[in-house]
């Protein structure tokens, strides 16, 4: 007993005749609510089995009394934000009363929050669709063909199918026979065309170029000044035409000028500014460039996107209305092109193409659409119609929107 005793000092422990009748009964403490101060702790491990094994003791919570059977409700406000600026509205077209022949005239733009913030303000005026007419055999993917076919070549009657059964709001007429590289089309044919065209149909119309900055300059100048009055979009001014010249003429006849820059601000910025000198801001619509699906959609909607939060925050030469050239989603080769079975078939894949390029534009702020295939022109339509509609959807309908299945 001495023996052991003595062995217990030179370990540093100091138990009480107690604690030690507990170790030899039970072989095992559990220590709860411990503290060990210490200066220095030596601990000495001999051979065989731990005498004594420390086991902390966690703290479970309180157990719950049943089974919750509804989740805790809170009170949901949307974050609703003022702005300092306010999208210019645009009207394109112009009926009788107004000086032109169109049936009905058209306003865009007027945004004063970003894209179907609808629980900020409602949305004033809905984005439009406007379908391509090409004043010349061109080119096209068989899936837009399909539905042309009989009217290719033929600018009036394919703008009349645009309007009475694809339900397009306007019509752009593309006039790329006056390039010198092609027809080279005068511009007193030119306008044959366009009076052509706007006594097939009544609504507003979008005058296209060919893309030469002199050529275009001269068909513009010739068709606004026959046309004076309709509030024509001329499609469109670029910073390497004589601006000058193009937004006096676009002014004096009363038409609406559609300011083209590459995917720049800072040019957009600097077009608008030169265009400031001749034109008010409710004659200018800003075309961005859009980049067809694929990563080259992320810089466009980035670039609108971020056009559209600097016009609400104050941002003059930005708070104008934007275009977007949906068709050129058509240019990437998968819209087209035939590929592996999984990708079939393309008369389904190039409408979803152009839709989900126009979808993805449609939130960023996008007010003018040009568009091509009808089912994509109809399902952007429904989409719209559905988002400034007002309507409140069932949530019933979507609870259980996910289920398990052993």
């Amino acid at each position: 007993m001495a023996d052991k005793k003595k062995k217990e000092e030179n370990l540093g422990l100091n138990l009480s005749p107690d604690l030690l009748a507990l170790l030899a009964k039970f072989q095992e403490i559990e220590l709860e609510d411990f503290e060990l101060e210490a200066g220095d702790l030596e601990i000495v491990l001999g051979s065989g089995a731990l005498p004594m094994q420390v086991i902390p003791k966690l703290r479970a919570p309180s157990v719950l009394k049943a089974k919750p059977e509804e989740l805790m409700t809170a009170k949901f406000a949307p974050p609703v934000e003022e702005y300092a600026g306010k999208i210019v509205e645009v009207k394109l077209g112009a009926t009788k009363g107004e000086g032109g022949t169109r049936g009905n005239s058209l306003i865009i733009g007027g945004e004063n929050a970003p894209a179907f913030y609808t629980f900020e303000r409602p949305t004033l005026h809905p984005p439009v669709v406007t379908l391509d007419v090409f004043d010349m055999e061109v080119p096209l993917p068989k899936a837009v063909k399909m539905h042309v076919k009989d009217v290719i070549g033929d600018p009036a009657a394919w703008a009349k199918l645009a309007v009475e059964k694809f339900d397009a709001d306007m019509v752009t007429i593309h006039l790329i026979s006056v390039d010198p590289l092609l027809k080279n089309v005068t511009p007193k044919e030119a306008v044959k065309t366009v009076e052509e065209v706007a006594q097939a149909v009544d609504v507003p119309l979008v005058i296209g170029g060919c893309g030469d900055a002199v050529k275009d300059a001269d068909v513009f100048a010739r068709i606004a000044e026959t046309f004076a009055g309709e509030r024509f979009m001329i499609s469109s001014i670029t910073r390497d035409m004589d601006v000058e010249r193009c937004a006096k003429f676009v002014k004096k006849n009363g038409h609406v000028a559609l300011s083209f820059t590459p995917m720049d601000l800072n040019l957009a910025r600097e077009l608008n500014r030169r265009l400031y000198d001749f034109l008010g801001k409710e004659d200018i619509v800003m075309d961005l460039t859009t980049a067809a699906l694929g990563y080259g959609l992320d810089y466009a909607f980035t670039n609108m996107e971020r056009a559209r939060l600097a016009g609400l925050m104050g941002d003059v030469e930005l708070s104008h209305p934007m275009s977007s050239g949906t068709t050129n989603a058509w240019a990437a080769r998968e819209a087209w092109l035939k590929m592996a079975p999984e990708w079939e078939p393309r008369e389904l894949r190039g409408p979803l193409w152009e839709l989900t390029t126009a979808l993805t534009l449609l939130l960023a702020g996008v007010d003018l659409f040009m568009m091509m295939h009808p089912a994509a022109v109809k399902t952007l339509k429904d989409v719209t119609a559905k988002l400034v509609g007002g309507k409140t959807a069932d949530a019933c309908k979507f609870i259980d929107w996910v289920s398990l299945k052993p």
